[in-house]
């Protein structure tokens, strides 16, 4: 898809502050410094409408990017990171619950992993909690340029079976560098627009 308009419309903490005007959403979840923004970034092709930042847990609200006027992707805070306060975690945890739970334009959610690394037991408990809510995850494992070719079917497998994906739940191999899997990406996308 080529991307001739992209904007951040509102940082919300609650459903009172959320768009209003009907677009469908796919939401962006993953641990602290994934890469969740450089995904965006990338997809987007802007250095950085999403800001990307060295220092985790900077993500603290549901971003709203509207994006060609047609949908949204919703940043939501990265999970995972010890430097923030328990009392800040419960609040971020109560805040997507309500995202997760009553959003009914919200149609699937990119769930962001490291391709070089075995799923953590955080990423194990948000596909968990997504199912949970019955919704559609679409995995992208980042990082892709960081592993040798010969072994990205391995690492994909074993991205399935620790995440216990189902059946209709897909991983699309995905490097920010060098733009690899943005087609896939769009692809899927596509079809909840």
């Amino acid at each position: 898809m080529k991307v001739n308009n992209a904007e951040i419309v509102i940082s919300a903490v609650s459903q009172k502050q959320y768009p209003n005007d009907r677009l469908p959403e796919i939401a962006l979840a993953g641990r602290s410094n994934v890469g969740k923004s450089s995904f965006i970034n990338r997809l987007i092709h802007r250095k950085n409408l999403a800001r990307t930042s060295s220092k985790p847990g900077k993500t603290q609200t549901l971003n709203f990017y509207k994006i060609n006027q047609l949908f949204y992707f919703v940043d939501v805070p990265g999970y995972g990171y010890a430097k923030v306060s328990k009392k800040e975690r419960e609040k971020w945890g109560v805040m997507m619950e309500e995202y997760f739970e009553t959003r009914d334009t919200l149609k699937a959610v990119m769930l962001i992993t490291d391709i070089r690394h075995e799923p953590s037991a955080d990423d194990v408990n948000m596909y968990q909690f997504l199912k949970h809510f019955e919704l559609r995850v679409i995995v992208i494992a980042t990082k892709l340029d960081k592993i040798a070719k010969g072994k990205i079917a391995k690492h994909v497998k074993r991205t399935r079976d620790t995440l216990q994906m189902e059946k209709e739940d897909i991983v699309i191999p995905f490097s920010a560098e060098s733009g690899e899997g943005k087609d896939e990406a769009w692809g899927v996308i596509r079809q909840y627009l």
